[in-house]
């Protein structure tokens, strides 16, 4: 009984304070509603019936010709230009190692020194043999100047002094075999052996790798061999290095096409002068096959209604929807096959709050440039990805 009188109570407060404050507001007093500042009499809500102070603000821009490019795209594999993995001709213990892991050396520096002390012992008595052999060489041929001596001693003495001077030859080809050294300049990969290790033919010393030039290997569809050939140019960008384009050429088309995956081989080169670039990094490679000049809009520019495309054109200060055909979409421009002629004002930012008929404010535009989006060139064809 108690809770239902305090329902009631609750009930005819709520009730007289409704009526109060609707009393206050005027509502139903048949008194005359003020209209907003600016707008039209009788003029339906939205954008027709704004100030001007509350038009939606729009980037505006220009639609432009300049280059545009078709390309296809690619995954590759960089390659060292040169590379191998360093052994000893023959077998024996290190002496010393003149390397540290990671170095870069050139071409012929001494890495690793084998122990040579007979070859050493050997060389000496080479030499002495040859000194006396060209001595005594060179006594007959003063004494077969004057007569004293016959010819045939003299062609003993000067084989002698041949077959001594090979002996020489053959035990200084023997001790350079004990010095291994780098055949090319190059970054050197991790030391494998140390002062003291016993080398064979087989023993792995480290690996060289040649990368002031990059091999980049990539596949293609065959449908694009018809547009690959040496000398196109390529951009290659890494995961490694987001902001930075590494530019190439293509250096060899490959021979032979794939019979299973129908994908024809491509080498290009990349200069690689500050080493950013290692053997085995995956790339993204986009070749440039055809360029040409076109019309323009930055690619935020275009919304789509079912399979058309479109654009706000700007009359004035009212924009209105202008239907397009596009070419390719590529590097954050479009290109416009239809549609629109170089010059015309359009929306670039902002469309997702127009609608047709719509009125807009915006900064003046100078010159023909078309906003600030995107400066690279779109591409025009379609893209091949491997598999």
């Amino acid at each position: 009984m108690k809770n239902a009188v305090l329902i009631v109570v609750a009930f005819v407060l709520g009730g007289g304070a409704m009526w109060y404050f609707t009393k206050q507001s005027g509502v139903g007093s048949g008194a005359p509603q003020a209209a907003a500042p600016g707008a039209r009499p009788g003029a339906p809500g939205g954008f027709g019936g704004r100030p001007a102070g509350q038009l939606p603000l729009v980037t505006v821009g220009r639609a432009h010709r300049d280059s545009v490019y078709d390309v296809v795209e690619a995954l590759g594999t960089a390659l060292a230009n040169e590379s191998v993995t360093l052994t000893a001709k023959v077998t024996d213990t290190v002496r010393r190692v003149n390397f540290e892991d990671g170095d870069y050396v050139e071409a012929g520096a001494v890495l690793i020194e084998l122990t040579n002390q007979e070859e050493e012992a050997l060389l000496a008595e080479a030499r002495a043999n040859l000194d006396d052999a060209e001595s005594q060489l060179r006594r007959l041929e003063d004494l077969s100047g004057r007569g004293l001596t016959s010819a045939s001693e003299l062609d003993v003495a000067r084989s002698r002094a041949g077959a001594t001077q090979a002996r020489l030859n053959s035990i200084v080809a023997r001790l350079r075999d004990r010095l291994i050294q780098a055949p090319f300049s190059g970054m050197l990969g991790f030391r494998q052996v140390s002062p003291g290790t016993l080398l064979s033919p087989n023993t792995a010393i480290t690996s060289i790798d040649d990368i002031s030039v990059i091999k980049l290997d990539f596949t293609i569809p065959e449908t694009f061999m018809g547009t690959m050939s040496p000398g196109a140019k390529i951009i290659a960008k890494s995961v490694s290095f987001p902001d930075r384009n590494f530019e190439g050429t293509v250096r060899t088309v490959g021979s032979r096409v794939d019979p299973v995956t129908r994908a024809i081989t491509v080498r290009a080169l990349i200069e690689n002068k500050d080493r950013a670039l290692r053997p085995g990094m995956l790339l993204t490679v986009s070749v440039v096959t055809a360029e040409r000049t076109a019309l323009v809009v930055p690619e935020g520019s275009v919304f789509q209604v079912q399979n058309r495309a479109y654009v706000y054109a700007v009359d004035g200060d009212t924009v209105h929807q202008r239907q397009i055909e596009v070419g390719g979409r590529k590097f954050g421009v479009v290109e416009v096959l239809s549609g629109l002629q170089e010059g015309d004002l359009i929306v670039t930012e902002g469309i997702i709050k127009l609608r047709e008929g719509a009125r807009v404010r915006f900064e003046p535009v100078a010159g023909g440039a078309v906003s600030s989006q995107g400066s690279a060139p779109p591409s025009g064809v379609a893209e091949a990805r491997e598999g």
